[in-house]
């Protein structure tokens, strides 16, 4: 029996040529450091897919708020100290064209959003390609925000380190299977060689990423 949280993956003996299973566990730390991997290319500037570039995004649905209330306070989070004062004399130049009815508010509003969006992405070092609908967004980051909102992240975590897993277990029983038949011909070697580089540049990726983004978080 498996202790609470861990994940059993059992390879097929007759997929890689050995009398016994081979029994990989994951326990939830495992699971999250794995899980980095893909958080990590989420993560990356992507214009078309980032979050914070939609209408419906955290860093929009703020700015709807301050609006709202008058109050630039909740979006400057968002930004660099540096930048701050440019954020604030936006939001003040904002504030006075909605109160001119609710076309001139539209626009006001709108031109908020992307100022303090832009600003926002020029901090990460990322470009601004405009507003996206929140149809644009990649699901992975959705489900990663959608599970910061519910603060719950165990789901999410089993989901992305499961296909992980399933990409190391794919790559090491094709490079196990065609290992046994390299040397029966040129074409059969060429293919081991082939499954060899898939599995280990995967398996390299993950421990390359893993240590990259446990540096970040503990120099952070």
């Amino acid at each position: 029996m498996n202790a609470p949280g861990t994940a059993t993956i059992s390879y097929d003996p007759q997929l890689v040529g050995r009398k016994e299973r081979t029994v990989v566990k994951l326990s939830p730390a495992k699971m999250i450091a794995m899980v980095a991997v893909v958080l990590v290319g989420l993560a990356l500037p992507r214009p078309a897919t980032a979050y914070c570039d939609t209408l419906d995004g955290p860093v929009v649905t703020d700015a709807r708020a301050a609006l709202a209330a008058g109050d630039v306070t909740p979006v400057l989070k968002w930004v660099r100290p540096a930048d701050e004062a440019e954020i604030r004399a936006a939001f003040a130049k904002a504030l006075a064209a909605r109160s001119q009815g609710e076309a001139a508010r539209e626009v006001a509003d709108r031109w908020f959003f992307e100022a303090l969006v832009r600003i926002h992405r020029a901090g990460e070092g990322a470009p601004f390609t405009g507003l996206k609908s929140g149809g644009e967004v990649d699901p992975g980051i959705a489900a990663a925000d959608r599970a910061l909102q519910e603060g719950d992240v165990q789901h999410l975590a089993e989901r992305l380190a499961s296909r992980v897993v399933d990409g190391v277990r794919e790559r090491f029983v094709r490079a196990r299977e065609a290992r046994r038949h390299a040397g029966e011909s040129v074409a059969a070697g060429r293919e081991y060689v082939a499954a060899y580089v898939s599995y280990i540049h995967y398996v390299e990726g993950i421990h390359t990423v893993v240590g990259a983004t446990a540096s970040a978080v503990h120099g952070h």
